[in-house]
């Protein structure tokens, strides 16, 4: 493996982590683009913070093999450290120093020097919109500044990689928006990032997704491709008596899902368009339930559910 020269900042095979009798992560293999925002999504339980943790050389694979940067991992992990960043979900900086004084301590744990210390929090300060709240408390921020801050904290040396497990999962909409902005700045300047996340508007924005289940790998792609792997497998339904529909088309055995929103029904199956449509007006006309069916274009949310639920129809479409 050679993730250093090839423009790959990521490249793992056969990683695999159990804990007892507990397999955690089974046999992934990985593969992250240099300056790419790369998505984890998957399920609680799933198996991204494990990954995360032994890409990053703070958990030892049970098999497998790690390159980071070019280094190996966890043989390397000391001088891997130097050059990633790793920010978790909770806030871990220090809540009574102030925002600067975080950011001070942090620079001094990577041995910055003082004047390039001083110009580097400076530039944070400015960049993360601190400039009038540098000497109040890290614990009086509100959820989005403390989110700043610690994606400040996170990059105070200048990472190459950056890691972000589930990192806006306690913030307003207004803020993740903001954040994601800023992740953005990060990879038009050369930073790769790996972000794990439950929410799949954040997952669309990823140049590309990993979607994990059980443990397992089960849909690496663009969120196009992965979309477009899904083409002809997703009807919409207009009914007067949704819930009645629902309930009939719930039970068809070609159906992976049938989701309401609003009056319409979004329904996704294992068959092609076709097949699908065909099956559905039959199913509800047999029923006596009217409804009108056409034709839907997958999105992201249909193939994390195919991906998860129906793993079978899903390596049928691919």
């Amino acid at each position: 493996m050679h993730a250093e020269g090839d423009g790959i900042a990521i490249r793992a095979r056969g990683l695999s982590k159990c804990f007892g009798q507990l397999r955690a992560v089974d046999g992934v293999d990985l593969t992250v683009p240099r300056a790419n925002v790369y998505g984890f999504l998957g399920p609680n339980g799933s198996g991204k913070s494990t990954t995360i943790r032994m890409l990053c050389g703070l958990l030892t694979p049970s098999e497998g093999q790690i390159e980071v940067l070019g280094l190996r991992v966890p043989e390397q992990a000391d001088e891997l450290r130097l050059r990633i960043g790793y920010m978790t979900q909770k806030f871990s900086l220090f809540e009574d120093l102030s925002v600067r004084e975080n950011l001070e301590f942090l620079a001094a744990v990577y041995g910055m020097p003082r004047q390039r210390s001083r110009q580097r929090v400076d530039e944070l300060v400015e960049r993360y919109r601190f400039g009038d709240r540098q000497q109040q408390l890290a614990g009086t921020l509100s959820g989005g500044q403390k989110q700043r801050l610690a994606l400040a904290g996170a990059v105070i040396h200048g990472p190459e990689l950056l890691f972000l497990d589930e990192p806006t999962s306690a913030v307003d909409p207004e803020s993740r928006r903001d954040f994601w902005e800023a992740l953005f700045a990060l990879a038009d300047a050369g930073t790769t990032l790996l972000v794990s996340t439950h929410y799949m508007d954040e997952a669309e924005r990823c140049h590309r997704i990993a979607i994990l289940d059980r443990g397992r790998l089960v849909a690496d792609g663009s969120p196009g491709e992965l979309a477009g792997q899904l083409s002809g497998r997703t009807v919409e339904v207009l009914a007067p008596q949704p819930r009645r529909a629902h309930e009939v088309l719930v039970g068809l055995p070609q159906v992976i899902s049938v989701a309401q929103i609003g009056n319409s029904l979004r329904v996704l199956a294992t068959a092609d368009a076709g097949q699908v449509e065909e099956a559905v007006r039959d199913a509800l006309r047999r029923a006596g339930v009217a409804g009108e069916v056409g034709a839907s274009e997958p999105n992201l949310e249909d193939v994390f559910v195919a991906a998860t639920r129906g793993r079978a129809g899903m390596e049928d479409a691919a």
